[in-house]
């Protein structure tokens, strides 16, 4: 893990734009690789912030803490005057702006590059080059497109994943993009991510299974389609996931839990017990059920196969793992404390803030040369923002 006095970025001033996850979670990731990042935001905030009712959306708080809230209303020409003022002194652009409102907006790379031929410039969009790249999309029409949500059937309907993977996976793929500009250190660096190609790369394993599949060499989503790869109820009403890939591993599940059928020869290979899948399960089932959790969680360890338990959400962060010390931060926001993962290889700080609305857009106005008194006059005509009412 690194510290925060060997942060690879630190010194880097990045400029986030955009909302909902993408970019958020690429300003993240530079941010817990050291750099500074100031999140522009407009008027009414990065959507996130009031996504749930009675508080902030988890996104918010998980992807924007540790940075500082700059609100500018773009459409007006003293907020625009002040964009323009901070883009010398920035190194990195990220957003994730449809390109629509990137040109309407006048945030697109030239403009940057006019005023920092030296600055990265980060779009991630719905769509790369192609007959869609002006089209808006978001994670779930990404999970549609590339046929993550088909495989996701729920009650008979293509249902979207929890997580946005697609968005996450696309700020990451930003992020290499960022770094590997400025390792190459080429002037005007113009890194784009299209949010339905990362989706594309993402399922790649699953669409070369349905091309074999559709070719007849294979059967479509069977890589993983093992039977005791999977989640089994125990007797205490506990689930528990096994790691049962291997015939070493079938081979020391059944000697640690009895099955007669671990002696059948025609059960020795993974592919006569993938022919037999109804009756491995229906006997990984019974063993399972005849013990409790921790029972049974003592003799899989014991055999040294893998395993976890299958945890409800507001459960993670009690386990042993997750309470190590650099692995779990408390953030603040709004009078109350949310405990945050971190970033994996950066030491999560013990404690940070989540920024108000424009917390920091006086400090950043005053730090490019505004006066107190033309900050005062940008507030009041709603130029700029700053926080009201403690929001």
């Amino acid at each position: 893990m690194s510290t925060m006095q060997d942060q690879p970025l630190a010194g880097k001033r990045v400029l986030e734009l955009g909302g909902y996850l993408a970019a958020p979670y690429a300003g993240n990731l530079l941010s817990q690789l050291g750099a500074e990042v100031i999140k522009l935001e407009p008027p009414l905030g990065d959507p996130t912030r009031t996504m749930v009712k009675g508080g902030p959306g988890g996104t918010f708080i998980a992807y924007s803490h540790g940075k500082r809230s700059l609100c500018l209303d773009l459409s007006n020409e003293a907020g625009k005057a002040v964009l323009r003022k901070l883009m010398p002194t920035v190194d990195i652009v990220v957003h994730n702006l449809s390109p629509q409102s990137m040109r309407k907006l006048g945030v697109d790379a030239a403009t940057f590059h006019s005023a920092n031929p030296r600055l990265v410039y980060c779009h991630i969009k719905g769509y790369g080059v192609g007959p869609r790249e002006e089209e808006i999309a978001s994670n779930p029409i990404i999970e549609a497109a590339t046929g993550a949500m088909y495989a996701n059937m729920v009650g008979g309907r293509p249902t979207r994943l929890g997580p946005s993977y697609q968005d996450m996976f696309a700020g990451m793929n930003a992020v290499i993009g960022i770094l590997g500009a400025i390792v190459t250190g080429r002037d005007r660096p113009i890194v784009e991510i299209g949010l339905y190609e990362t989706g594309l790369h993402v399922a790649a394993r699953d669409l070369v299974a349905a091309e074999s599949a559709k070719a007849g060499r294979g059967s479509h989503y069977g890589e993983f389609a093992h039977p005791g790869y999977g989640a089994y109820r125990t007797r205490d009403e506990r689930w528990m996931y096994l790691l049962l890939l291997s015939d070493v591993h079938w081979s020391k599940f059944s000697e640690m839990a009895n099955l007669p059928e671990g002696s059948d020869p025609t059960l020795r290979t993974r592919g006569q017990r993938q022919a037999q899948g109804a009756r491995v399960e229906a006997a990984v089932q019974a063993a399972v059920a005849a013990m409790s959790y921790d029972e049974l969680a003592a003799r899989m360890q014991a055999a040294g196969l893998g395993f976890t338990e299958v945890l409800a959400q507001e459960n993670v962060l009690d386990d042993v793992q997750a309470r190590q010390p650099g692995k779990v931060s408390q953030v603040g926001y709004m009078g109350n404390n949310y405990q945050v993962a971190g970033f994996p290889l950066s030491q999560a700080p013990a404690k940070s803030t989540a920024p108000l609305l424009g917390e920091q857009s006086v400090e950043i106005a005053m730090s490019l040369g505004y006066s107190r008194a033309e900050c005062e006059a940008m507030l009041v005509s709603g130029a700029m923002l700053q926080p009201r009412n403690g929001s």
